[in-house]
């Protein structure tokens, strides 16, 4: 029988809830798994293709939830089968609309997560990766990732107490409520009718308030955490900058990933008339963000920010032609003295500069990434933009 009855579910309500059920414990334990295994050049793959199935399990979930609430509200509920144990039969009934929330909340801000930020693992599936109106955006995968943190603690608590439950029922009450589920079986009194539901509806609403409410609010990302320029202390016969920003782009899995870094100093002398000047620059490497690989970034293997927290640029100015310029000098970045050329334009106007410039670096000259000798999963190639706003001194 497809259909439910008012005693009994009925074979499609019983494949949506195996096939969930199953496929959210898979997904919870790919997760966990994930959490535990540290992202290296020899984890690389494994990892990416841990990711890529969780993800696109969440999203076969989200599809399953929705066809199995739509059922859901065209089929009768089946009678609960204790009736007069009010609070085991609300305690039960609450669960069953946090679970139904839940099989929503969690894939759907996994994937504005994924959306957000450049996916360190694509998901398998030919409709894209991105959801519409969801822009690239740090502030917001980080929002994404403590709302499907939140909802996830909620969902392995549920399913815990949702399975508890089904034991006690198959093995201190030895009723019929598992094998209602697992084969189908008739049982309960149909006089009764279904479980009230605006109670534990509201009950289960609330769980879900306090715990998108404290995602989003006591756990949101800092302001604290945006990036701000730090300018230096002295200027002496210098150009003060005022803003700017350095930012960085890498190839990963045949996708562009930019960040930037937050922190760093600039000290520069340029003369207008001859159109030569020089710069000394200091950045803090703890302070770069590169998507959802940015602890990544930070590590042993590229930045190694516990051994060398900053890196230090110093060259000199020339002027190539009207406002086209270039810098000639050396980086030293992880321990490494390299020479580097950047090419930049310059426009003047009213005592304020604005630069503009880009160069490419290789991370294997600075011995970053050893442990990925190819460009598979990250690109040799590292294109750095440099933008900032300096202004004369009186």
């Amino acid at each position: 029988m497809f259909a439910n009855t008012a005693t009994r579910y009925g074979s499609i309500a019983r494949f949506f809830h195996w096939a969930i059920a199953l496929l959210v414990l898979v997904d919870i334990a790919l997760g966990v798994l994930g959490k535990f295994i540290p992202r290296t050049g020899d984890t690389v793959d494994v990892l990416q293709i841990l990711y890529s199935t969780h993800k696109t399990i969440g999203v076969t979930v989200l599809l399953l939830a929705v066809l199995r609430v739509a059922w859901a509200f065209s089929q009768p509920r089946p009678t609960p089968l204790h009736p007069t144990r009010a609070v085991e039969t609300f305690a039960a009934e609450t669960a069953h609309w946090v679970l139904y929330a839940s099989i929503f909340v969690l894939p759907l801000s996994g994937w504005v997560m994924h959306s957000a930020e450049v996916g360190f693992a694509p998901i398998w599936w030919p409709f894209g990766q991105n959801l519409p109106f969801v822009p690239k955006s740090e502030d917001l995968a980080h929002t994404a990732a403590n709302v499907h943190w939140a909802a996830g603690i909620v969902l392995a608590a549920t399913v815990a107490a949702h399975i508890g439950g089904a034991l006690k029922h198959s093995m201190v009450d030895r009723d019929a409520t598992l094998a209602r589920m697992w084969r189908g079986t008739d049982a309960g009194d149909p006089k009764f009718g279904g479980a009230a539901h605006r109670a534990p509806a509201g009950v289960a609403l609330l769980i879900w308030g306090v715990t998108l409410g404290g995602a989003l609010t006591v756990f949101a990302p800092s302001n604290h955490d945006e990036a701000t320029l730090q300018t230096p202390s002295t200027q002496t016969g210098g150009w003060v900058v005022q803003d700017g920003t350095i930012s960085i782009t890498v190839m990963q899995i045949g996708a562009p990933v930019t960040g930037t870094f937050a922190n760093w100093q600039a000290e520069i002398e340029y003369d207008t008339d001859s159109g030569t000047g020089a710069v000394n620059a200091l950045i803090e490497t703890a302070s770069v963000t590169l998507g959802s690989v940015t602890d990544q970034a930070k590590g042993p293997e590229f930045f190694d920010v516990q051994t060398f927290g900053q890196a230090t640029f110093a060259g000199d100015i020339t002027q190539v032609d009207g406002g086209a310029h270039t810098v000639v000098g050396t980086l030293t970045l992880v321990g490494q003295t390299l020479p580097v050329t950047l090419d930049f334009d310059l426009v003047i106007a009213d005592g304020v500069a604005e630069m503009s410039g880009t160069t490419t670096l290789d991370r294997r000259d600075f011995g970053m990434g050893a442990a990925y000798p190819d460009e598979t999963s990250v690109g040799f190639s590292v294109e750095v933009l440099i933008v900032l706003t300096a202004a004369q001194p009186d």
